[in-house]
């Protein structure tokens, strides 16, 4: 055997050898491909075009290289409608996007009448502009319509409503006692009241400024006005006004021909007259410091006190009928609600002075 035969029988089995490992590898796109004489498998065996394998371009690029052979060039003019087709598949399956795209764009005359019905919704037309607004107008006018809820004053909430020293009702303190001057009964608790509401508005009298309180005011409907000796009616400050009232009854009080003291001096008939503008002005007094001054009453911890006080207070008046009950009205609803507790008892008959003009002892 000549040195050439041996050559080309060894060639022959190295190619026999290799047929089966192409074989074995079973057209895997992963592996080097090849571009011998079995070209054309290796490309029918590749990706798409739009394949993610990583030999598939490769491949592509070789297939027209002017190098290869004939056959392969056939092969990748044969793919090319192929690849065609699947480029005009996934431009049909993907119209809805280029079409929202291009509606967009055109102007509103070209758009299509679902769009228009979309802007419709989104902006609302003037008519219904104008109903949304007059149904907000008259929602603000039945709000202003409705009454509305008022917070009442401190001294009607609780716990300061029920607060007291005593217990119970101030009939029998305030009833005339046996063997006792009517009149001198009216003189002694005018004075006790006189002294105790002194006492209590020395403890605020720094709070009653010109500036904060430039009216004589009990609840912000009643005001109090001063009558001069003209017969003139004045406006004054709070403050002004009960320093007034304050010094009309000391001067009533410590005046011996309105309230005797001495052994045989009568009372004057107009005594029950002083008695009731005495016990008026100490109402006033008090329905200024109820609803302007009762906070300070509080935080001197003086509500109990106080509020004996006013219920003893109203338990005489109504005893003796000394007040016109028009006066009581700032207080009303607080004189109700100790009725219910029951520390102020409603007056049927209310004692009335002797027939004599007065009394001397």
């Amino acid at each position: 055997m000549s040195f050439f035969n041996t050559i080309r029988g060894f060639t022959r089995s190295s190619k026999k050898k290799q047929q089966p490992e192409g074989n074995r590898n079973g057209g895997n796109k992963y592996a080097e491909p090849n571009f011998g004489n079995n070209s054309s498998h290796s490309l029918l065996n590749q990706g798409t075009l739009y394949s993610n394998s990583n030999g598939s371009s490769p491949s592509l690029r070789r297939a027209y290289s002017p190098s290869k052979s004939v056959r392969s060039q056939r092969v990748g003019v044969n793919q090319r409608p192929q690849q065609q087709q699947q480029q005009q598949q996934l431009q049909q399956q993907q119209p809805l996007p280029q079409q929202s795209q291009l509606s967009s764009q055109l102007p509103p005359q070209q758009q299509s009448p679902q769009h228009h019905h979309n802007h419709q919704h989104k902006q609302p037309t003037q008519s219904q502009a104008q109903a949304q607004a007059a149904q907000v107008q008259a929602q603000i006018q039945n709000a202003a319509l409705q009454p509305q809820q008022v917070k009442p004053p401190l001294f009607m909430c609780e716990p300061f409503v029920r607060t007291a020293l005593v217990k119970g009702s101030y009939k029998t303190i305030v009833q005339l006692p046996k063997y006792v001057d009517y009149y001198e009964w009216l003189a002694l608790n005018a004075f006790e009241f006189f002294n105790h509401l002194n006492k209590f508005y020395g403890v605020i009298a720094e709070h009653v400024t010109p500036e904060k309180y430039p009216k004589m005011m009990a609840d912000p409907n009643t005001e109090y006005v001063w009558v001069m000796p003209n017969g003139k009616t004045v406006s004054l400050p709070a403050c002004q006004y009960i320093e007034y009232a304050l010094t009309w009854m000391s001067n009533k009080i410590n005046d011996q021909s309105v309230f005797p003291t001495k052994s045989g001096m009568a009372f004057p008939p107009p005594f029950v007259s002083d008695i009731r503008g005495i016990c008026r002005q100490i109402f006033r007094i008090m329905a200024h410091i109820y609803w302007n001054h009762f906070d300070k009453i509080v935080h001197l911890s003086l509500e109990a006190h106080w509020s004996s006080y006013f219920s003893h207070f109203i338990s005489f008046v109504r005893e003796f009928d000394v007040i016109e009950p028009k006066e009581l009205e700032p207080l009303s609803a607080l004189i109700a609600n100790l009725e219910m507790q029951g520390k102020i008892i409603k007056v049927d008959h209310a004692q009335l002075p002797p027939p004599q003009s007065g009394l001397s002892y």
